[in-house]
């Protein structure tokens, strides 16, 4: 997937659509054939052909997330220093491959891969989650985005940030129920370091939300959310008042 969506910085001559999707067969026959119980070539390849096709627009929704982070990193030192060092990128690659795969009705394997990024770059997020183009995680460690959420375009989140559930809802036997319960983020919203976004709740469009801020109610578009500000205390020398 690196030599396909980014041919100039990860190159592999010998790498071409048709032999990702016989490597992609390969690994549809040993999950799928695994889940159904019985092997079906023609519904593996026309997963392998959907995916295929799927390429470009998995590609296009790449090079978006690398522009934005050129467009909010003052840091960037150009596209390459984006593609081969921002870990948000690898976590990306593997998100967008992952959700499609889910899209296309593929088990366990988009989980495989999300908790592969999870591990390289301390950024989890489940494969179901949808992610709009322009998404940009500065620095990145410690992100969590849950299996629900839902997150518009131009969205800008830093480290630490977590959109998670609040809580959660059972049936009868006890099971806990599989219902949209993480937080809705809508076009050009930014979320600073350390903030948890919790519950299905909205966040309006055009909204800041500050760092280290619990949230668990929706927010109207426009808006600005801080945390109060800290009490200085003036006699705080060599550890008194702590």
């Amino acid at each position: 997937m690196r030599s396909i969506v980014f041919p100039d910085y990860y190159p592999n001559r010998d790498f071409s659509d048709q032999i990702l999707r016989g490597l992609l067969y390969s690994q549809l026959s040993t999950v799928m054939c695994r889940e159904c119980g019985q092997s079906n070539s023609e519904c593996i390849g026309a997963v392998a052909d959907a995916f295929v096709q799927a390429l470009p627009e998995i590609k296009r929704l790449l090079l978006t997330d690398v522009d934005a982070a050129m467009h909010n990193d003052p840091a960037v030192t150009g596209k390459a220093e984006v593609i081969l060092c921002y870990p948000f990128v690898t976590a990306m690659l593997h998100h967008r491959t992952a959700h499609c795969l889910l899209q296309l009705g593929v088990p366990l394997l988009p989980r495989m891969l999300s908790e592969m990024a999870h591990s390289e770059t301390g950024i989890d997020i489940h494969p179901a989650a949808t992610i709009g183009e322009y998404f940009c995680i500065d620095h990145g460690t410690g992100v969590v985005i849950g299996e629900t959420a839902i997150i518009g375009n131009h969205v800008m989140l830093y480290q630490g940030v977590t959109l998670g559930a609040k809580s959660f809802s059972y049936d009868n036997d006890g099971r806990p129920l599989n219902v949209p319960r993480h937080p809705v983020i809508e076009d050009n919203v930014t979320v600073y370091s350390n903030t948890s976004i919790l519950g299905r709740i909205s966040i309006g469009h055009d909204t800041i939300i500050g760092g280290n801020i619990w949230l668990t109610h929706d927010v109207p578009p426009h808006s600005r959310v801080l945390q109060q500000k800290a009490v200085q205390a003036p006699s705080f020398t060599y550890g008194d008042g702590i």
